[in-house]
């Protein structure tokens, strides 16, 4: 019973990080919201249900299981306030995003510039915030999930909007490991909830890869950001031309007959 409770609270955290409400995982199993908190509080699912619901997340359920033999790994997202160090201190940032790549202590200080003091100071704030934890002769060992993302429109995002959008897309997007997919649609509330599950599950790959290609020295390995995004959404150029009300037009039947449209005959 302990290991299933453990596996419901990680499941809950997987959620929680991807910002996936109990009402978003009722509409996906067509259940309703109360049955999926009552499934929840009382740690009783099947396993097609549990399945489901790793789904919508975007994990696979042995990524779950698996995390359950890693009890110390259960970051999945930083406070506000630590976001917001990092955004203070660039080389934190750095450092930060360099663990999470799986870089050694070695490359750190061979490829950037940092020394090797500064390097171990600001390694040793990670650990303090449970990043990290920094072990001797300064290896170091991830303490995130791999479902850890930043906070939606936190500190992190938003700095990246403000400095890195233009600089991320100042690229054709044509060259060797380069790929932008541009296209817009309109889908039932279901599909949406369907694209957003497969987006999260390709997000969950990409962590899932970063993890597994964390052996490979820095010299075999590229850095990538995977930038995904899906929103309701209608350009200004085209929002400007939508009706702020919606006004009901008579079928064209019902305007002849009112003499609207006037009737060829022959």
């Amino acid at each position: 019973m302990a290991r299933t409770a453990a596996l419901v609270e990680s499941l809950k955290r997987e959620l929680r990080a991807r910002n996936i409400t109990y009402a978003a995982v009722a509409s996906r199993l067509g259940m309703s919201e109360a049955s999926v908190k009552r499934m929840f509080s009382q740690k009783e699912f099947t396993l097609s249900r549990l399945d489901a619901i790793c789904e919508v997340a975007g994990i696979e359920f042995s990524d779950l299981a698996r995390s359950l033999a890693a009890p110390d790994a259960v970051i999945s997202q930083l406070t506000y306030e630590q976001e917001k160090e990092f955004v203070e201190n660039e080389k934190l940032m750095l450092v930060a995003l360099l663990a999470l790549s799986h870089y050694s202590f070695d490359e750190m200080v061979a490829l950037f510039d940092l020394d090797a003091a500064e390097c171990t100071r600001l390694l040793t704030r990670l650990d303090r915030l449970k990043f990290i934890e920094l072990m001797p002769n300064n290896r170091v060992r991830l303490l995130v999930s791999r479902a850890f993302a930043w906070i939606p429109d936190g500190p992190i995002q938003r700095f990246f909007k403000a400095h890195g959008v233009s600089d991320f897309f100042r690229s054709s997007f044509a060259a060797e490991h380069e790929l932008m997919v541009l296209a817009n649609g309109a889908l039932s509330k279901p599909s949406v909830s369907a694209l957003l599950a497969r987006l999260r599950k390709t997000a969950a790959e990409f962590s899932a890869m970063r993890s597994d290609d964390a052996s490979l020295p820095s010299s075999e390995r590229e850095p990538i950001t995977l930038l995904l995004a899906a929103r309701p959404w209608l350009p200004d150029f085209l929002r400007k031309y939508r009706r702020t009300k919606s006004v009901a037009r008579p079928s064209l039947a019902t305007a002849r007959r009112n003499g609207a449209v006037p009737v060829s005959r022959v």
